[in-house]
């Protein structure tokens, strides 16, 4: 998944599970959303196709064959259109509400300990002079010269969303 040490990977396990428990269950929502529009949307393209099918062969042979085809094109077209547009809010929202999610980890009892562990592994991956600071968002980043670690919630929550094939399934075809 990343280029950290197996004991680095460790120590993230555990917000890993968190956010991947709540993206999964959040995806599995969109999905099913994004499948029923999507339905929706392509059974109504397909009936108007249908529709301009059949009024183009009342027009006569040769227009109605040009007209229906130019017409069917443009159904599916925009049907695609509407569909891709779709996927991407759909893809938009799932971002968003897995960032809310991650930020909402800041009041978990066990917080305090994530940023110690956090803060660890910065030290761990950068030496042990990093300078490590919470983020206002949650989580941590460091630096230690000229490199720097983003290990901050929503960073890890969309390294994680990103991670997830059931996720991944809202967008692509």
């Amino acid at each position: 998944m990343s280029g950290l040490s197996p004991e680095a990977d460790a120590t993230l396990e555990p917000v890993r599970r968190a956010l991947r428990s709540a993206a999964e269950q959040q995806a599995a929502e969109l999905k099913d959303e994004a499948s029923r529009q999507a339905g929706a949307l392509l059974d109504a393209a397909r009936a108007e196709a249908a529709a301009i099918l059949a009024a183009a062969v009342k027009e006569g042979e040769d227009a109605a064959r040009s007209e229906a085809a130019l017409r069917s094109a443009r159904a599916r077209r925009q049907a695609h259109e509407l569909v891709l547009a779709q996927r991407s809010s759909l893809r938009l929202e799932l971002h968003r509400q897995v960032r809310e999610a991650a930020a909402g980890l800041t009041s978990d009892p066990r917080y305090p300990e994530l940023v110690a562990r956090l803060t660890g592994l910065c030290r761990q991956l950068l030496g042990p002079d990093a300078l490590v600071s919470e983020s206002l968002e949650g989580g941590v980043f460091a630096e230690a010269g000229p490199r720097r670690l983003d290990l901050s919630l929503p960073v890890l929550a969309e390294m994680t969303l990103d991670a997830m094939p059931a996720a991944r399934e809202l967008w692509t075809p």
